[in-house]
């Protein structure tokens, strides 16, 4: 049994990542996102601070949140990597990268300057099949952010086997791997509850869309 904590990003494959390496015995301790400068929404996804929070309570995990920039998101990435080692006594980190080998080059990279073993559960699996898997597991998860290619008209939309049709058809890879889209898990087996969110407005930035998501109820 390994503890590890889990780059959480708040979507479907970081998500499914934990669930398979659990599976694997792993025993996750810690959730750890990056936030932007402000502290205020996630670094990736744009996902609020207090729904990524909602998450890990819903999981009964601790989450980890951290700001940065792009220019020093790797040193204070390291930090958080040796801070919440030292915290919970971890020997691994769970990715949920499917195959982009420089993510994993830079993820194995990190692990190892701290001393963590960076494992990535969903590693060169076939990306169509993958997310099938994932809804059949019982992720239920929306998109919060696409690039211009999909649109606005894509946000807010619950991923669905017709909706990865729809997408295919359009090119766009099934697991949005490229980072085509971007998700937020409203629930899952491991949560305890369902997390109630709104997408309040849209908004453009360059070539990609973001939602504007609001905790509810």
């Amino acid at each position: 049994m390994k503890n590890a904590l889990c780059s959480w990003s708040g979507g479907k494959d970081s998500c499914y990542a934990l669930m398979q390496a659990m599976q694997l015995g792993v025993v996750p301790l810690v959730l750890l996102n990056v936030l932007n400068e402000a502290g205020r929404i996630s670094r990736s996804h744009g996902i609020p601070s207090d729904i990524l929070e909602a998450q890990a309570a819903a999981a009964g995990l601790p989450i980890h949140l951290i700001s940065s920039s792009w220019q020093d998101y790797e040193p204070n990435f390291k930090q958080a990597l040796t801070e919440l080692k030292t915290a919970y006594n971890l020997q691994q980190a769970v990715f949920g990268d499917i195959d982009l080998q420089p993510h994993r080059d830079w993820e194995e990279k990190v692990c190892a300057a701290v001393g963590l073993t960076a494992l990535l559960p969903l590693w060169q699996r076939e990306r169509k099949a993958l997310v099938m898997q994932m809804l059949q597991s019982g992720i239920e998860t929306i998109i919060v952010s696409c690039n211009s290619v999909m649109g606005e008209r894509f946000l807010g939309k619950t991923i669905t086997p017709s909706l990865i049709e729809e997408l295919e058809a359009l090119g766009i890879d099934a697991c949005g791997e490229n980072g085509e889209y971007h998700t937020l898990v409203l629930h899952c087996p491991l949560f305890r509850n369902r997390i109630p969110v709104a997408v309040t407005g849209t908004a453009q930035h360059e070539h990609y869309w973001f939602s504007s998501l609001k905790l509810v109820g």
